[in-house]
């Protein structure tokens, strides 16, 4: 990037920055919202109210079992709703918390393109469909099991993920390096490598895994359906999924390698994503 062009970038950040002057504007300082959920103070404590109210309900019919005399009404479905209420809350509480600089009411994910809410759509019609004809199908205790530990593990590593990468996370691939932007490699984004093996400009304090919040996402949502006992919408999640995290890695990655060199180049030769067939 010219020197200048990049000069001017940092500067009109910094000038967003300095107009952030009370602790309750939601203007992102690196990026212009969507502009499709109001950006104001109002819009995202309304969302956090709707999105708690969504988690409660979902959390007591999941605690207790569902709620008798209406067959939807399942413990099933109940922790479902909790878990994505939960989700979208936290992806705008962690960035509040830690990367206050690029938060706004598009930092919840409610508007992440039509074909997130069709999925989740898809899956609720699959559920209930398949609950109301054959609820058999939905008696397997041990596979809702494993779903809500795919769920927690999944959250848990997604929002660690972010904490750790604060400012040098973004819900947006980057296509312009800052200058406060660092290589993270430590922490669940470490190599296994001893250090006298890794360039000297990587912090060896990001092996577990290349994109923690990425991996943590696909678990999670496969979680999610294997809570359901969802087999069709389990397979069009992960096919899916697969298809946007293997393209846009590849697209992330061209800019990683364009702001760290062979730094980013070898660190991505020792750190797997640990997500099924993306190298």
């Amino acid at each position: 990037m010219d020197p200048d062009t990049a000069q001017g970038f940092e500067q009109r950040i910094k000038q967003r920055e300095a107009a952030q002057k009370h602790p309750l504007q939601t203007i992102p300082a690196t990026h212009e919202p969507l502009g499709n959920i109001p950006n104001t103070p109002l819009a995202v404590s309304t969302i956090a109210f709707l999105l708690g109210g969504v988690f409660s309900v979902g959390l007591f019919m999941f605690a207790n079992g569902g709620f008798g005399g209406y067959w939807w009404a399942s413990a099933q479905l109940g922790f479902f709703v909790a878990a994505w209420a939960g989700f979208h809350w936290g992806e705008f509480a962690v960035t509040a918390g830690w990367n206050l600089e690029k938060c706004s009411v598009d930092s919840y994910l409610l508007d992440n393109g039509a074909m997130y809410h069709i999925a989740n759509g898809t899956a609720l019609t699959e559920y209930l469909l398949t609950l109301y004809f054959k609820p058999s199908l939905k008696t397997f205790p041990y596979v809702t099991l494993l779903g809500i530990l795919f769920v927690l593990v999944g959250q848990l590593l997604r929002s660690i993920a972010m904490i750790h990468a604060a400012t040098n996370f973004s819900h947006a691939v980057a296509f312009r390096k800052r200058e406060n932007h660092r290589l993270v490699t430590d922490g669940v984004y470490a190599s296994v490598l001893p250090t006298q093996l890794l360039p000297t400009s990587v912090d060896v304090s990001y092996s577990w895994f290349r994109h923690p919040s990425y991996a943590g996402f696909f678990y999670w949502a496969l979680g999610t359906q294997l809570v359901l006992q969802n087999p069709l919408t389990f397979v069009i999640f992960a096919v899916l999924l697969w298809r946007f995290f293997y393209y846009r890695t590849r697209t992330e990655e061209k800019a990683l390698i364009k702001f760290f060199g062979d730094d980013y180049v070898k660190y991505r030769q020792q750190v797997g994503t640990k997500i099924p067939f993306v190298p």
